[in-house]
């Protein structure tokens, strides 16, 4: 088994002995589009995560379904969004904690865009209090070159996109509203912009992209790209060692 959730202590603390390394995916409740549930984020990282846990034998931990999503505004309901003070603290107490259970090998999987900077702050946070804990971030939607391609072709600035709602449609196709899908397009305003502007300043209904170019095909071919490159990642980052073997602290 690699749910701790679904763990009584003693086979956690054989499972980490056997593999001391966890995966903590990170999603977010908010607003996709008037074609997408709100809680695409969080899903999307549940699903993967459980499905490369059981690819690699590493344990998950429970997926944590609020993130940094503040930029979205208050113009579309079901945004439920965490400040990125929040966000650093979470993390970093959760990251104590599963080392204090036996974690030295912190895998971090984010699936949305704006959670990357705090994540990256609780990172530095932990390596820099747990001299043997290694932590990583990867954000789903960069894990390999073909998945960025994926994410990215209908817009550097996407959201609710071709992307994502192929990627629903092909592991929670109960997410998606197939009446509203050709509605839904609207394309990225922000090419050559100098600030980074808050979704309603961006985008005419929270979506940026193609929508109504998606298919469960697409979905299910990037999904499985999705799993096999993140195995690949984690397995990798099984045996990484330290380029250099020097304490932090001295």
């Amino acid at each position: 088994m690699t749910l701790l959730e679904k763990m009584p202590w003693p086979d956690v603390a054989e499972k980490l002995q056997q593999i001391p390394a966890a995966i903590l995916p990170i999603g977010a409740t908010e607003q996709h589009g008037p074609h997408m549930g709100c809680g695409m984020d969080a899903v999307l990282a549940d699903k993967l995560c459980k499905a490369v846990a059981k690819e690699t034998g590493v344990m998950m931990l429970p997926t944590m379904p609020y993130g940094c999503s503040i930029g979205h505004s208050q113009r579309w309901p079901g945004t439920i969004a965490i400040q990125p003070t929040t966000l650093i603290d979470l993390i970093k107490q959760m990251g104590d904690w599963a080392y204090y259970s036996g974690v030295k090998r912190l895998f971090i999987i984010n699936t949305h865009v704006t959670n990357a900077a705090p994540l990256r702050c609780a990172l530095e946070m932990l390596r820099a209090e747990h001299d043997d804990l290694m932590v990583s971030v990867i954000n789903s939607a960069s894990i390999s070159d073909r998945v960025k391609a994926f994410h990215f072709a209908d817009g550097d600035d996407w959201h609710a996109n071709d992307a994502e709602t192929s990627l629903m449609l092909s592991v929670a196709a109960d997410m998606v509203d197939m009446e509203k899908l050709n509605e839904a397009d609207d394309p990225d305003r922000t090419d050559g912009l100098v600030f980074a502007h808050p979704v309603n300043r961006t985008s005419t209904n929270g979506v940026t992209g193609q929508p109504s170019l998606a298919t469960k095909q697409k979905g299910d071919q990037a999904f499985q790209w999705m799993v096999e490159d993140l195995s690949e990642l984690i397995q990798s980052g099984l045996s990484e060692q330290p380029p250099l073997d020097q304490s932090y602290f001295n």
